[in-house]
């Protein structure tokens, strides 16, 4: 059964007039506290190497329980920075998240996460400080419009990665060789898309994913999250689906008795942050201690939380 929902929110309208389907299911959203936070300017890096130096997380912060906490509890304290609407070209703003003590990690991996169709960056904004705290800079944003296709998300994807890499507070820590891109529903088919056009994206993770046309072959490393009672986007037509059809290392993970909120508004962070965390880490900034967490590595199945669990050519 899912969590019990404290208080109804714009997810519950987002759910009601989806544009693809039939019925949603009727369920009560938890919508994320904004919070306002003093943004110091990171400590400068040596940009003398584009990678980042994986002994600067210790082999001892690397544990099942400490990637399997919540918010931004992790080996990095984090800041974060308003991305206003009206500043940025090709996306809606949102939020850059960022470690400000990882001054000895060379340059960090950028990832950008969107929302799904008739949704905003609350839905997805758990995934932002979750994974600042160990070591990437992220940002959660908006679309230019709600109403957006996948295709028109996956531009605008590109478009927050590019701003991020330019962005005064976060561009010199940032390796622009090395990003990653998170999407839940029409965002999960955006960052398939993005996948296949984009080649220095070097790890996806579509959650609950819908993509109504042909976005190409996707080689990205690619891990999928999907919810077994999705109503919106049915896993037999479309989840299942876009992972057959990647070509690349991939995994997946059926969160059991779930609607297509399953990945959002930090209803399974805690299930979800050591999968979600590995995959990047590993595929990202190529750290092959999270390969513990991944794949043969883990049997995600004996959790009566997971309905199906899946992988395929993991290095």
């Amino acid at each position: 059964m899912m969590n019990c929902l404290t208080r109804l929110s714009i997810a519950t309208i987002t759910i009601a007039t989806y544009a693809l389907l039939s019925t949603a299911p009727a369920s009560a959203k938890i919508a994320l506290t904004e919070t306002t936070q003093t943004v110091p300017t990171p400590t400068s890096t040596s940009v003398a190497s584009l990678n980042q130096d994986v002994t600067c997380i210790s082999d001892s912060a690397i544990s099942a329980d400490n990637l399997s906490q919540t918010k931004n509890n992790g080996p990095f304290n984090i800041a974060s920075k308003k991305v206003p609407r009206e500043l940025v070209d090709g996306f809606g703003g949102g939020t850059i998240y960022y470690p400000t003590n990882a001054g000895n990690c060379g340059r960090l991996g950028a990832i950008a996460v969107i929302p799904g169709y008739v949704s905003y960056e609350s839905s997805i904004k758990w995934l932002g400080p979750r994974l600042a705290a160990w070591g990437f800079v992220v940002i959660t944003m908006n679309t230019n419009s709600i109403y957006d296709r996948p295709d028109s998300r996956a531009k605008q994807l590109s478009h927050a990665l590019d701003y991020v890499i330019s962005d005064n507070t976060v561009g010199n820590i940032v390796d622009p060789d090395r990003l990653g891109a998170i999407g839940w529903s029409m965002g999960g088919g955006a960052a398939l898309k993005l996948a296949s056009t984009r080649s220095n994206v070097r790890a996806i993770m579509p959650l609950a994913p819908y993509h109504d046309r042909s976005y190409g072959e996707v080689t990205t490393p690619t891990f999928v999250i999907s919810c077994e009672y999705d109503v919106i986007a049915a896993n037999n037509k479309y989840t299942n689906l876009f992972y057959k059809q990647a070509t690349g290392p991939k995994m997946k993970i059926e969160v059991n008795n779930a609607s297509h909120l399953c990945p959002s508004y930090r209803l399974n962070e805690k299930l979800l942050s050591k999968p979600s965390i590995a995959w990047m880490q590993r595929h990202i900034n190529g750290d092959t201690r999270f390969d513990q967490f991944l794949c043969g590595r883990e049997d995600y199945s004996i959790s009566p939380r997971i309905s199906n669990y899946d992988y395929a050519d993991c290095p």
